[in-house]
């Protein structure tokens, strides 16, 4: 064969071999805690903290202006993150271990990420992927059978048992984390030890799963001196003056005003979403300098909407409606980022997404099945510029939240949104482009539509087995769905 004809044949064979010996695309999620939409300022430019690194992030991606996570507090979705599925299915409904009643007692709880369910480091381990997690947790408290470890990470740096850390500086007090220097911030050590996984990944040549889970901005609220010192100082020159209002407790037995932050205000809070900002900047330019970048998926988004009714009450998610432990939109609309190598960037995206899209979406990138059905949905295919199937989102929370929120239930359905009480199946219905503030009830005035989105809400519940508020001992029966 003359050398010319065989140099063709190989470089032939060699362009139909490329898209088979490509590298898969990594995997980096950022996965806040109690973060709300209105935290980050490319979602609300007016606000007063300041995310220099995470804007960065949407203009070099795409930001989803309505991102929601599947529950009002952190474990569920969790749940969700980790496994695509709705975590009613498991009955893992509240952060873990909350119990606290009111005039009825909380659904029953499971109390772990049951092992029967495959996570996305599951799949994406035997595929050669280094699996790493490195911060909160709080999906189960048996060690080390309920931590990171048991469910397919090879790699556990900080991820246990507890929703907040025991301490934010060294000594951690953490099972999963030696300590560092005396008085090393928790954030600066996290990012650290992200930066460590990137590098040993490159240079073992692996695609990697690395899930940076922040303990930010989770109570307590503590953060660097100098940070807080920058914040006051800013709140000062800008004349701010905590706001507050009032927010119902809509159970049964009360109807007590819970108070609510109208305003962003809080010097502490903006230093602990500045530190986790730089955190962000931080591994993010350690991605560009290792040259993994171009060929690496990164996602951030967060578990629950931001506190704005309980423990100090730090933040304003105006014009949504509450917080964290609500089935308003507060409590539920998050920040959604979503940066894929190739595709359009620079973009804002209205169709509504959730966190259980995050797993196939993952999965999609990385080229693999599923490892059965998933409730959420991969998107690729928006990020390509095209349209999801229509859905109905839902959400299911038989609690009763630290935070002040009613136990109920919600279908969000286009642009309407009904919520269910399920203290005594009282609903209210809600049009969320005229009136993202939920404040004007239209049950009653549109009452076949509210028929229509309450059996839808009723058909879910029994496809996926939700469990409901229960009786306490000597107290009236509990609220049940009529059987169709």
């Amino acid at each position: 064969m003359p050398a010319k004809t065989h140099r063709g044949t190989l470089l032939a064979l060699f362009f139909l071999a490329a898209p088979l010996l490509a590298k898969p695309l990594n995997v980096l999620v950022f996965f806040a805690d109690d973060l709300g939409q209105r935290d980050i300022t490319c979602y609300h430019p007016e606000s007063f903290y300041e995310t220099p690194h995470i804007n960065r992030l949407a203009e070099q991606g795409v930001r989803f202006t309505q991102g929601y996570s599947v529950n009002p507090v952190c474990s569920p979705t969790r749940y969700a993150l980790m496994t695509g599925r709705w975590p009613t299915r498991a009955g893992l409904t509240n952060y873990l271990y909350g119990v606290r009643e009111e005039t009825f007692a909380g659904a029953p709880l499971t109390r772990e990420l049951p092992a029967t369910d495959t996570t996305v480091a599951e799949v994406l381990r035997p595929a050669s992927y280094q699996t790493t997690f490195v911060g909160k947790w709080h999906l189960g408290e048996t060690p080390p059978r309920d931590w990171p470890e048991h469910h397919g990470f090879a790699t556990n740096i900080g991820g246990h048992r507890v929703g907040h850390p025991p301490s934010w500086f060294s000594p951690y007090k953490n099972p999963r984390l030696k300590d560092g220097p005396k008085g090393e911030f928790l954030t600066t050590r996290l990012a650290k030890e992200t930066i460590g996984a990137l590098k040993s990944a490159q240079s073992s040549g692996k695609s990697f799963f690395i899930c940076h889970s922040f303990y930010q901005v989770h109570t307590p609220l503590i953060a660097p001196d100098a940070l807080v010192a920058k914040y006051r100082e800013k709140r000062r020159k800008l004349g701010l003056k905590d706001q507050f209002g009032d927010e119902t407790q809509y159970f049964i037995s009360t109807k007590e005003p819970r108070k609510v932050r109208l305003n962003q205000a809080h010097a502490v809070y903006a230093a602990m979403i500045e530190s986790m900002d730089s955190a962000v900047g931080e591994i993010l330019g350690t991605l560009d300098e290792l040259g993994l970048a171009e060929n690496t998926l990164v996602i951030f988004s967060a578990d629950n909407g931001g506190l704005s009714t309980a423990e100090g009450s730090p933040t304003s998610n105006l014009p949504f409606r509450a917080g964290k432990g609500w089935v308003y939109e507060g409590g539920i609309r998050v920040p959604y980022i979503v940066r894929w190598p190739g595709k359009p960037a620079g973009r804002s995206i209205d169709t509504p997404v959730t966190t259980l899209d995050i797993m196939p979406t993952i999965l999609d990138a990385a080229g693999l099945e599923a490892p059965g059905p998933l409730d959420g949905l991969s998107l690729a295919p928006v990020l390509r510029g095209e349209t999801l199937p229509a859905r109905d989102l839902f959400w299911h929370y038989p609690h009763y939240a630290n935070q002040g929120g009613f136990p109920g239930g919600a279908i969000r359905s286009g642009d309407h949104k009904l919520i269910e009480n399920y203290e005594d199946g009282s609903i209210s219905l809600y049009d969320l482009v005229r009136d993202p503030g939920e404040r004007q009830d239209l049950a009653k005035e549109k009452p076949e539509l509210a028929k229509e989105l309450r059996a839808k809400l009723h058909a879910w519940y029994r496809s996926t087995g939700a469990r409901f508020l229960t009786a306490r001992p000597g107290g009236p029966a509990a609220w049940q769905p009529p059987a169709p």
